[in-house]
């Protein structure tokens, strides 16, 4: 591998891990520039928005630990104080996190704006496919006809408890129904009252009047 191929996979990788960083922080208005031809110090210039000196704080640092991970020396920042202009030099690529208000007031574009970069933003990681569903085979009519026969015999052969009742309280009301009707005789309770009426019947009839008797003389 020469050594311009080097420097420009290391260039590439440098610029990835800054463009990650940005976007963990919900960076606005990402722009690269190419600068090989303009300064022999660096050779990319990137620009990016945040709201507030919160926002821009955290970018700058986002950006930094990003470069880091990715193995490259640890960057330089500067203007960390104020908040509203912070420079992060990270060698071959200089970072300017600016609030919105300053990055229009000195707007860089103008002076480093001759190439820019086209970015690919978001990792570049293939989508994975989506797993497939097998449809369970249909049963065909002959076989269901014969699993419904076969639950019925089962259902048939060990009854429940809920039908073994039900069946005996059928058997129960068809047997005892017609012998309640011709059966057992009347007890004496029954015939006890079957004979209140007459009794208060009688009892409600009024003495024959005797006429007294008359003396012969």
């Amino acid at each position: 591998m020469t050594t311009d191929t080097a420097a420009k996979k290391d260039i590439q990788k440098l610029q990835r891990a800054i463009i990650d960083g940005l976007e963990d922080v919900k960076a606005q208005d990402i722009v690269v520039f190419n600068t090989e031809h303009l300064s022999p110090l660096f050779e990319r210039i990137m620009i990016a928005s945040g709201t507030s000196n919160r926002q821009t704080k955290a970018l700058a640092a986002s950006v930094r630990d990003a470069v880091r991970d990715a193995g490259f020396p640890k960057p330089r920042m500067e203007g960390e104080e104020n908040g509203e202009w912070i420079i992060v030099d990270c060698g071959q690529a200089v970072v300017h996190v600016m609030q919105p208000v300053i990055r229009q007031y000195y707007h860089l574009e103008d002076l480093w704006g001759d190439t820019p970069i086209r970015l690919k933003f978001g990792a570049d990681k293939p989508a994975a496919p989506a797993p497939k569903v097998r449809a369970a085979p249909a049963k065909p009519v002959a076989s269901i006809k014969r699993s419904s026969a076969a639950k019925q015999g089962v259902m048939e052969a060990y009854p429940s408890k809920a039908q073994v009742k039900k069946t005996a309280a059928k058997k129960a009301v068809a047997g005892k129904a017609p012998a309640k009707s011709a059966g057992k005789p009347a007890g004496k309770k029954v015939a006890a009252k079957a004979a209140r009426p007459v009794a208060k019947a009688a009892s409600a009839r009024p003495a024959p009047v005797r006429k007294p008797a008359t003396r012969k003389s």
